[in-house]
């Protein structure tokens, strides 16, 4: 059992056990759907760092199964005519983002349920579990997400997918606050950019879990 610590990875004692207690974990996926991924200038919230670890999680996710650790892909869905967003009271990245990366040219359409925006681009199977209706930052927020995971008797969360500064981040802050441990492989979220991916993964192992690696943590799943 191994997780970074200032950066290093570093052996950890037996009281982490629990963090990496396969019979007790799920693996939740967040917004790995076309809305961040789709390399189109019309693509309503793009995040083009994350699409390098498509792959990597498509494999991931593909090694957790075969150990019978559940998969949740969790996506955002606004309805249609955007009342829980634009066209009601916005949310604050829509004001605040644009200050940093520029103007998105068709944000009003990201995450509208039924258009192909919240298609995923990551592998979904049948034996998959999906959450939708994420409306704002948190995978938890305002969905069933913590309903599915205590009927499941899911103690551990292991987080992968984008951004890792935003909703990644906040979904881990949640988790902790709610009484799961939470678990993120690093090398499966992307961030808007460098040093924000890096602040997120160091304030996550600073305060509310393990920041490690995919192979470190299929690894201790086997043993």
């Amino acid at each position: 059992m191994k997780s970074y610590i200032d950066g290093e990875l570093r052996d950890l004692g037996p009281e982490f056990g629990e963090f990496f207690d396969r019979s007790r974990t799920a693996i939740v996926s967040i917004d790995l759907h076309r809305g961040h991924l789709e390399d189109d200038p019309l693509c309503p919230c793009p995040a083009p760092r994350a699409r390098d670890i498509v792959p990597p999680v498509d494999a991931f996710h593909r090694q957790a199964r075969e150990l019978g650790v559940p998969v949740i892909h969790v996506r955002s869905t606004l309805r249609a005519g955007g009342i829980d967003d634009v066209a009601g009271r916005k949310s604050a990245w829509r004001l605040v983002f644009p200050l940093h990366v520029g103007a998105i040219g068709n944000a009003d359409a990201h995450a509208i349920e039924g258009t192909r925006w919240t298609e995923f681009v990551t592998e979904v199977e049948e034996r998959d579990l999906v959450v939708s209706g994420k409306k704002r930052l948190s995978a938890f927020y305002p969905t069933d997400l913590d309903f599915l995971l205590r009927n499941m008797g899911i103690g551990t969360l292991v987080l992968d997918g984008c951004l890792a500064d935003c909703c990644v981040l906040n979904t881990a802050f949640d988790a902790s606050n709610l009484g799961y441990r939470v678990v993120v492989p690093r090398d499966l979220v992307a961030g808007t950019n460098p040093p924000l991916e890096e602040a997120a993964m160091r304030i996550i192992a600073m305060h509310v879990g393990l920041v490690t690696d995919a192979a470190v943590l299929l690894d201790a799943w086997r043993q």
